[in-house]
């Protein structure tokens, strides 16, 4: 899907509230036709997995798709895949120190011990779900004790969750879920990519929450996106169901955050097409963003953060 900068630019002078709403709702529709079909097939699929690239929204859209379910009457409970990475060893942390580990490698999950757990609470058996200390790169694997009650539902959420060989359990068995931008935004002859959105957004958020500038981003988006390519991009066709998490009203509310500094960093050719469509965006205030709007996870003060 293609959409034109001034089609946004309409929409938001018009009325910049009712935008906003009329996004978000938009998001929600979406995501509630999704939940409407996971549940008239719970009894052979009591467990879901959503994976989706950096930036994706995956975590936000997880915690709205139980809360979805849960409103719905079908208690739900999301569990981090990040807790069964395995830990590192000291000579691991060593390279892993001078970038010479692939972090984002599938090996990193210990699928053996997630696909095991899965299928546990797929017959109603008690686990353990494991705590990873990202501080100290180990896993305590003596976690929080779980048990999944009848008619109750379990969201796994990773960038692996669709990769056959991190879960093995057969496909007839898990309902599966793909998250991330789908939508290019156009302005004359400048096409943005969507894994360019999905950079905003980790700028955004590495700064507010991960002490990164805005170039620090930029100089791991390479890396990154050949991860995502190698890793990722190959298993979104075994999904169930696509999720768009672009929300038309986004690159607006980045601008003011933003522009300042792509202005600051033209030495980067990557990042021109991205400042010349912020450039040309009317700006929409934080302030009438509600608080479980999608983009919280990278603004701050959202509902799931």
């Amino acid at each position: 899907m293609n959409m034109e900068v001034t089609r946004i630019n309409e929409g938001i002078k018009e009325n910049p509230e009712n935008y906003v709403r009329m996004a978000d709702e938009d998001y929600i529709y979406r995501l509630r036709k999704i939940v409407e079909d996971i549940i008239r097939h719970q009894k052979e699929k009591p467990v879901i997995v959503l994976s989706g690239p950096s930036g994706s929204g995956k975590t936000t859209t997880a915690l709205a798709i139980g809360k979805l379910l849960t409103e719905s009457g079908h208690c739900t409970h999301t569990i981090s895949m990040d807790n069964y990475f395995c830990s590192l060893t000291e000579e691991e942390k060593r390279l892993s120190a001078k970038g010479l580990i692939d972090l984002e490698s599938p090996s990193r999950v210990d699928s053996v011990l997630l696909s095991e757990h899965i299928e546990k609470l797929e017959n109603g058996e008690s686990v353990e779900i494991p705590e990873y200390n990202f501080g100290t790169s180990r896993r305590e694997d003596r976690g929080r004790p779980f048990r999944r009650q009848h008619g109750e539902l379990v969201i796994f959420e990773g960038i692996h969750a669709l990769n056959p060989d991190v879960i093995t359990v057969p496909d007839e068995r898990i309902c599966k879920i793909y998250v991330s931008v789908r939508t290019r935004i156009t302005h004359g002859d400048i096409i943005l990519h969507p894994s360019k959105i999905r950079l905003m957004r980790r700028m955004i958020r590495d700064r507010n929450f991960r002490e990164r500038t805005l170039r620090d981003t930029m100089n791991m988006f390479e890396s990154v996106e050949q991860g995502e390519n190698k890793y990722i991009m190959p298993y979104k066709y075994r999904s169930d169901y696509d999720v768009d998490t672009f929300l038309p009203y986004e690159l607006s509310l980045y601008r003011d955050t933003l522009l300042c500094d792509l202005y600051e960093m033209n030495d980067i050719p990557e990042l021109a097409d991205i400042t010349e469509v912020m450039g040309n965006l009317l700006p929409v205030n934080e302030r009438v963003i509600p608080s479980n709007s999608m983009v919280r996870e990278f603004i701050g003060n959202g509902e799931f953060n």
